[in-house]
C-alpha cells in the first residue's frame, strides 16, 4: 500500500514523502480501514510546521486527521464492526463523553498518533463512527473536525433553538457547517467576512445578512443594531474578536470559541458582565456528539461545501489549496477508486 509520511524534523512540504509499505494488520480491538477520502483542516498546517514545537514528537508520522472509508478487516475480539461498514474517523483520543480531559491529545496525525493520509490505516474500534448514509466518501471525510466543532459550538450547554439568531465569524469550514446546522435547527444565520466577493455565495447558502469586518471596525455593534442581538456566536477567529462578539450578542447570549487563531485581546468586563454573556472553549467534540451529528445530517440531508477535490498522488497540492486566501469550502483528497 501507499502512504504519505511527514519526516521527523521536517517542517515544509519537502518533508512530505510518498512511500510504499506492507498493508498493516489489525490487532485485538482494532479495525483496518480502507481510506477512500480525507479532508484538510487548518490544523494540518500547524502540524506540518510543528507550530510552537508542540504538534509532533521526534518521529516520522502519517499526517491528516479526517478520513472516510470502509472497514476492510477486524482484529480479535471486535464485534461492533463488520467488514464493509462505512465509517469516518474520530478526531480526539478517548473523548467519548463530555467533559474533555488531559489525555485527548491533538487529534490523529499529531503528537504520537498517526493520521489517515494513506490507503489503509489501523484504528481502535472507538476511533471510528458510522458515516452518514446520505453522503459520499468525499463528503463524509469533511466531518470529523470542522463539522463536529460547529455542532459542539451550537449544541453544548445552550443548544440553539428554533427562531434564534446565530452569527458565524469568517467563511472557514467550521463557520459554513455552523450555518448549515443552525438553519436546520430553525435558526436565522449571519456571517462575517473580509471579502465582499463571498457575499453572494454566503447568501446562496442561506445567510440572512453578511457583514464585512475589515471595512467596519465596529462590526459587532453593526450586527447588534441590524439584528437586535444574536443569541449565539460561533467565534472561529479567537480572542482578538471577543469584544466585538460580545457587542453583537443579545443579552444572555453565548459565545463558543473555536480554533487556534488570534489570542491578542482582553475581554472588556463592562459589557461582558452587563449582558450576562457566557463563553466556552470548544475542543472539537465527543464521540457521542459525532454519532448524534451523523444522525442529524442524514435526517436533514445536509451537504458539506467542498471547494476542491485532489487526487491522492497530489496530496501536497491539498496543503497549498487549504492555505490559499480564497479558500471557500473543504479541500478533499480522494484515495483509490
Amino acid at each position: 500500500m501507499k502512504r504519505w509520511i511527514l519526516k521527523s524534523g521536517e517542517t515544509t512540504l519537502d518533508g512530505l514523502v510518498l512511500e510504499a509499505v506492507a498493508k498493516p494488520e489489525p490487532g485485538p480491538g482494532q479495525v483496518r480501514v480502507r481510506i477512500r477520502a480525507v479532508s484538510m483542516n487548518y490544523r494540518e498546517q500547524l502540524a506540518l510546521m510543528n507550530a510552537g514545537g508542540n504538534w509532533r514528537v521526534d518521529r516520522d508520522i502519517i499526517p491528516v486527521a479526517d478520513g472516510a472509508g470502509e472497514i476492510d478487516a477486524v482484529g480479535e475480539g471486535v464485534d461492533r464492526w463488520n467488514v464493509g461498514d462505512k465509517v469516518i474517523t474520530v478526531y480526539l483520543r478517548d473523548f467519548i463523553h463530555w467533559p474533555p480531559h488531559a489525555g485527548t491529545g491533538l487529534g490523529l496525525g499529531a503528537l504520537d498518533e498517526d493520521g489517515v493520509l494513506a490507503e489503509y490505516v489501523i484504528l481502535s474500534t472507538e476511533r471510528v463512527t458510522r458515516a452518514p448514509t446520505t453522503l459520499s466518501f468525499a463528503e463524509a471525510a469533511t466531518l470529523p473536525c470542522a463539522a463536529l466543532t460547529a455542532w459542539a459550538a451550537l449544541q453544548n450547554a445552550y443548544p440553539v433553538q428554533p427562531g434564534q439568531k446565530v452569527l458565524s465569524l469568517g467563511t472557514g469550514s467550521v463557520s459554513l457547517f455552523a450555518m448549515a446546522f443552525a438553519q436546520a435547527l430553525g435558526a436565522k444565520t449571519y456571517v462575517t467576512t473580509s471579502q465582499d466577493d463571498k457575499r453572494a455565495r454566503l447568501t446562496e447558502l442561506g445567510a440572512e445578512d453578511v457583514f464585512n469586518y475589515r471595512t467596519d471596525e465596529n462590526w459587532g455593534q453593526s450586527i447588534y443594531t441590524a439584528t437586535g442581538g444574536v443569541d449565539k456566536v460561533v467565534n472561529t477567529a479567537g480572542f482578538g474578536s471577543i469584544n466585538q462578539s460580545v457587542q453583537a450578542l443579545a443579552f444572555g447570549g453565548d459565545i463558543g470559541v473555536v480554533g487556534l487563531f488570534n489570542f491578542g485581546d482582553v475581554i472588556d468586563p463592562g459589557l461582558f458582565l452587563a449582558k450576562g454573556t457566557s463563553m466556552r472553549g470548544i475542543p472539537v467534540g465527543t464521540r457521542d456528539a459525532q454519532e448524534e451529528m451523523v444522525r442529524f445530517i442524514d435526517e436533514h440531508q445536509i451537504k458539506p461545501v467542498i471547494g476542491r477535490v485532489i487526487p491522492f498522488a497530489d496530496a501536497k497540492d491539498a496543503y497549498k489549496a487549504q492555505s490559499a486566501p480564497d479558500l471557500f469550502g473543504k479541500i478533499v483528497v480522494t484515495v483509490g477508486s
